[in-house]
């Protein structure tokens, strides 16, 4: 099976995914003039704006939500395994795939926000399902985008974060993997049951806890190695554009794990976001979008590069070059990526670090499970409105859950070849469609900026703006 994985990897990992990532997010960046830059500080500021109503959730829940998926094992795991394929300068490549992908964020969490809709219980329910049937009238493409998604979040990728889990769980304490595995499904059931707003509520606290402990950590670990820095910012260049002799044959792995990493970690053009986007409760797309934006910030250019840096100051991390020969063995034999930041926490840490990062690796990996399984769930419901069959919600509860036991006893490269298939072919669908409904997105940036000039509090009229199809707003203007 592993053999498969890795040849449909090959297919839909090739160097045009690789490009069409990189230049989607320079073209809409352009197409926004930098909206990233522009509204840096706006962005900050609409996170705190805006409150829950009976059917949607706050801007900030619904940033807790997304951030939930987006900061998990691809924020330690993940760049570990990218500077081991890719050499130190695949961190570069992960801060511009980060930087230009806030563009992309922007331009999909706000096609999922113009275009939500209430399901039957009254919770605001989008996506690029709703939005590709909607305003591209596609509804074979939204069909396959849905299920893609189900497989990809509801099957793929929890094993990941689980492996990861596992991992990091059996090297500081010894538990058994099986153990492990149990432990987390349980905890997982007991959300999942719950439903949105239970997702919504254990997030938000657990998120921002969760991060600012992690970056706390790394700022110890990189005031106690603070003579290294220049020399290792000198290397992470050096590398990414192949100056440093050493790394110079693996520019092209830098730039491909760099980026799929990168992706992998903060989700921009992936699809996944735009779901939580569409369940904030706002006076305007646009300010979800921006949100959204901010929060590829906050996975990618914080807690990754916490990551990045607390491996590249120790030393502990090896790198492999394409035959297979080891370039760089700074920890000989490892090769699990908790295993590599666990030992950068004991450089400080000794008798501790390994437990401290094994608690913090839960709580990111358990939170994006939920995150996963909150996508899945929306993408069941679009199909829910035509087919009506109640028991694929059931279904997808337990399919998570065997994904869960399924990815922990398993081996790691297993498990992170069925999360990159999922991550890529979500990746090529999503992007393909939001290059074709960009007009709405930017149409409600022009509006947004227009009104914040006027000195307004922003709201969305999408029949002034020249927005078809957009029927929540439609009748929230009537109501």
């Amino acid at each position: 099976m592993e053999a498969f994985v890795n040849y449909l990897n090959g297919i839909i990992w090739s160097s045009a995914l690789i490009y069409l990532c990189l230049g989607t997010g320079l073209y809409f960046s352009v197409r926004t003039r930098f909206l990233q830059v522009r509204h840096f500080r706006h962005m900050i500021k609409l996170m705190f704006q805006g409150k829950s109503s009976d059917s949607g959730v706050s801007s900030f829940q619904a940033l807790a939500i997304s951030l939930s998926g987006r900061v998990g094992t691809g924020n330690i795991a993940g760049v570990a395994t990218a500077i081991a394929m890719g050499g130190p300068g695949a961190v570069f490549w992960m801060w511009l795939v980060a930087f230009l992908g806030a563009a992309t964020a922007y331009v999909e969490a706000t096609l999922a926000q113009i275009y939500k809709e209430k399901d039957e219980k009254g919770m605001y329910r989008g996506g690029p399902a709703y939005f590709i049937e909607k305003a591209m009238g596609q509804k074979w493409y939204a069909w396959l985008f849905a299920v893609c998604t189900i497989i990809a979040v509801g099957f793929c990728l929890p094993g990941i974060q689980a492996n990861s889990i596992v991992a990091a769980v059996e090297n500081a304490w010894g538990v058994s993997p099986v153990v492990a595995s149990s432990v987390i499904a349980a905890g997982v059931a007991a959300i999942v049951f719950g439903g949105v707003r239970r997702i919504a509520r254990f997030t938000q606290v657990v998120v921002p806890v969760m991060a600012l402990g992690y970056i706390l950590i790394s700022l110890m670990v990189m005031a106690a190695n603070y003579e290294k820095i220049p020399a290792m910012f000198s290397l992470i260049i050096d590398s990414a554009f192949g100056f440093d002799a050493g790394y110079g044959a693996i520019i092209g792995m830098a730039i491909q794990w760099g980026v799929k990493r990168g992706i992998y970690s903060n989700e921009a053009g992936q699809g996944t976001a735009p779901h939580a986007a569409a369940a904030a409760e706002v006076s305007h797309p646009a300010k979800q979008g921006l949100v959204q934006a901010f929060s590829v910030y906050i996975d990618t250019l914080f807690v990754c590069t916490a990551t990045a840096f607390m491996i590249l100051l120790t030393g502990l991390y090896n790198v492999q070059g394409p035959d297979g020969t080891m370039l760089y063995t700074g920890l000989a034999g490892v090769e699990a990526g908790p295993i590599y930041v666990q030992s950068a926490f004991e450089t400080i840490l000794p008798g501790l670090g390994a437990s401290l990062l094994a608690i913090s690796l839960f709580f990111f990996a358990f939170t994006t499970i939920l995150a996963y399984y909150y996508i899945a769930e929306t993408n069941v419901t679009y199909i829910n409105r035509a087919v009506h069959r109640p028991w694929l919600m059931i279904f997808l509860k337990w399919l998570v859950l065997t994904s869960v036991m399924y990815g922990g006893i398993k081996s790691a490269d297993l498990a992170w070849a069925l999360g990159d298939v999922g991550v890529g072919a979500m990746a090529w669908l999503n992007i393909v469609a939001i290059l074709i409904l960009q007009r709405p997105a930017l149409l409600a940036l022009k509006d947004y900026e227009a009104q914040l000039k006027e000195g307004l509090d922003p709201v969305f009229d999408a029949e002034a703006v020249g927005i078809e199809n957009a029927d929540f707003w439609v009748k929230n203007k009537a109501e």
